[in-house]
């Protein structure tokens, strides 16, 4: 395989795991592209290079601007917009973590709390109400080692998880 066969793998590959983290297809491409290129892109380039259309681009493009992933930059001489991704990948994860706890993990911890608020009195009742608080209680225990991510630099974090072991 050569280095152009492995970025296209690459991006391909980086597409299907973002819909795993709650995006879609086209965006993770666009981020994978920008991550892989070593210099700034245009949308043009990027529509070029990925086959995609230019509202898709733009959407998208936007969207990754709004997670924090990608970043506009000025090149001197040129009045088009260019991009460029963030390289550190420990920085990209903390990124994603951040915006789905905000998209996600917040809300649900909300609607979990509300949802307990109820008044219960038979036993299915009290089952479930239980059920809702021990949810509400692993979700925010999760949410709160999302948050120690954001908050420590990658090596603490490794020898934090080292030590676990």
């Amino acid at each position: 395989m050569n280095y152009k066969e492995a970025k296209e793998e690459f991006i391909q590959l980086w597409g299907s795991l973002g819909t795993n983290w709650g995006i879609n297809k086209a965006m993770a491409q666009i981020h994978a592209l920008l991550m892989a290129s070593e210099n700034p892109m245009t949308t043009d380039e990027i529509m070029e290079e990925l086959q995609i259309s230019r509202s898709n681009s733009n959407l998208n493009i936007r969207a990754l601007l709004d997670w924090g992933l990608v970043y506009k930059k000025h090149v001197p001489g040129d009045r088009k917009e260019y991009f460029i991704a963030e390289k550190d990948i420990w920085e990209v994860a903390v990124k994603i973590i951040r915006e789905r706890r905000r998209r996600e993990v917040d809300p649900v911890i909300k609607e979990l709390k509300s949802l307990s608020k109820f008044d219960a009195v038979t036993y299915e009742e009290k089952n479930f109400k239980k059920l809702l608080e021990q949810t509400s209680e692993l979700s925010e225990k999760m949410n709160n080692i999302g948050g120690m991510v954001e908050k420590t630099d990658k090596l603490k974090f490794f020898k934090w998880i080292i030590k676990g072991f």
